[in-house]
């Protein structure tokens, strides 16, 4: 197994980096294509705005190596959305290999945006990255965007509305929370993704 994490700017590099190494594997950062592209899984971390985030990907190349991936892909926050059709923010064209369009989370009374903080989850389609996911289990979020809940929606929460916490279609899946932050649930979903 050869894992790496797409070098794209994202500040959660690191600690995705060092989460996957608790669970005994070192990825390696990487914007090589041909490196991409013989990894075993790759992963796409990503904090920060869509536009700029499909920015470093369009200058480093990686838009059309990363649509045509065939093997087990992961998205991370910002890199779970780069994955979908579009984004509100900043009205971005994203990969386009999940259906969907981020949009930006209402805000509601008494609901803070960005949504920071621990959320529970909700299995809504069984999928072997949720596989041993349990009622009330919760991950740690921050986020203003969201993808809305749809046919690829594998796991749900609410901030004032449902939205997709994790997503998946074929082989790409991602994450809206934080896997590295999210202690023993976010260990439980990221040795699925690696055990795909």
């Amino acid at each position: 197994m050869r894992v790496v994490l797409v070098d794209a700017g994202g500040t959660n590099i690191g600690s995705v980096r060092y989460a996957l190494q608790r669970l005994g594997t070192d990825a390696e950062l990487t914007a090589d294509p041909a490196r991409i592209r013989s990894a075993s899984h790759v992963i796409l971390p990503g904090v920060g705005a869509a536009a700029p985030g499909m920015r470093r990907l369009r200058e480093a190349g990686l838009v059309d190596v990363l649509r045509g991936l065939t093997q087990p892909v992961l998205g991370v926050c910002l890199g779970m959305q780069l994955l979908c059709e579009g984004s509100e923010e900043g009205d971005t064209e994203c990969l386009g290999v999940v259906p969907g369009r981020v949009r930006r989370m209402p805000d509601s009374p008494g609901l803070r945006v960005p949504h920071m903080g621990w959320n529970t989850l909700q299995a809504s389609a069984h999928h072997p990255l949720t596989e041993g996911l349990r009622e009330g289990d919760t991950a740690y979020f921050v986020h203003s965007y969201a993808v809305p809940v749809g046919d690829y929606t594998l796991v749900a929460s609410r901030h004032g509305e449902a939205f997709s916490a994790a997503v998946g279609a074929g082989n790409f899946m991602g994450m809206q929370f934080h896997p590295e932050r999210s202690a023993a649930v976010g260990a439980l979903l990221l040795r699925n993704f690696l055990s795909l």
